[in-house]
């Protein structure tokens, strides 16, 4: 029998980190967030991230996504380098390859649920009218389509959130704690629709959550503490 390990090195390598450091300086104090990550995510893998508060969960999965410049290190996404790109070419890199799912949604409050997921689309200039109606009615929101975010359930704004972010079929899904202000049920109906995504369209997927059971249903939990990664196997 094949063992996970060996059918791992067999897939294309998404997302690699070398020696990734990263601090904040608080008055005169520096405090070290990243500590010498080494990490390595496979094409279509499910990696979740967990960890107390405070340990640089978010952080490292910010510096993953190129929203973060680490201090010492390389990210490489897709086999790009994203800090050694210019700041334009990383945010048409961004645009193209990586979508994000924020905790808070982060969606326009000015515009419709079907305006918000055609933004990616406007920014890379394209009409993206159509991709944005199928991505909501993949996250089953097709009837939702012309209501403002504020007349949406939190969960319907979490899963209108998720469409933004799939609209330009990225190879990498990062979200962070996207279920952390839903209910049970509708935590469990996010995730669902993130683990669904990525099995269909071979979607790497990077989740942050302080939810064991949510993180038991990828394919690796990493536990990060203390600015360094402890990783264990789901299960």
């Amino acid at each position: 029998m094949i063992g996970i390990s060996h059918i791992r090195t067999m897939r294309e390598m998404m997302i690699e980190t070398a020696d990734l450091h990263r601090s904040y300086r608080i008055k005169k104090k520096s405090i070290e967030v990243l500590h010498g990550i080494d990490l390595k995510i496979h094409s279509g893998e499910r990696v979740f991230l967990c960890g107390p508060s405070g340990a640089g969960k978010t952080t490292l999965l910010y510096t993953l996504a190129g929203l973060e410049r680490p201090e010492r290190g390389s990210v490489r996404v897709h086999g790009a380098d994203i800090y050694a790109m210019g700041r334009r070419e990383q945010a048409c890199f961004r645009n193209r390859e990586i979508g994000y799912v924020f905790q808070n949604y982060h969606l326009l409050p000015e515009l419709t649920a079907l305006e918000n997921v055609a933004v990616p689309g406007a920014i890379a200039g394209r009409d993206s009218s159509a991709a944005a109606f199928a991505a909501l009615a993949r996250v089953g929101l097709s009837d939702r389509s012309g209501h403002l975010p504020a007349e949406l359930s939190g969960g319907e704004q979490q899963r209108v959130a998720i469409a933004r972010a799939i609209v330009n079929e990225p190879k990498v899904l990062f979200a962070d704690e996207p279920t952390g202000n839903l209910d049970s049920k509708n935590s469990v109906a996010i995730m669902r629709i993130l683990l669904d995504l990525s099995t269909e369209h071979h979607m790497t997927l990077v989740v942050v959550t302080h939810d064991q059971n949510l993180a038991k249903s990828g394919d690796r939990t990493l536990i990060i503490r203390d600015g360094s990664i402890h990783p264990t196997e789901c299960g």
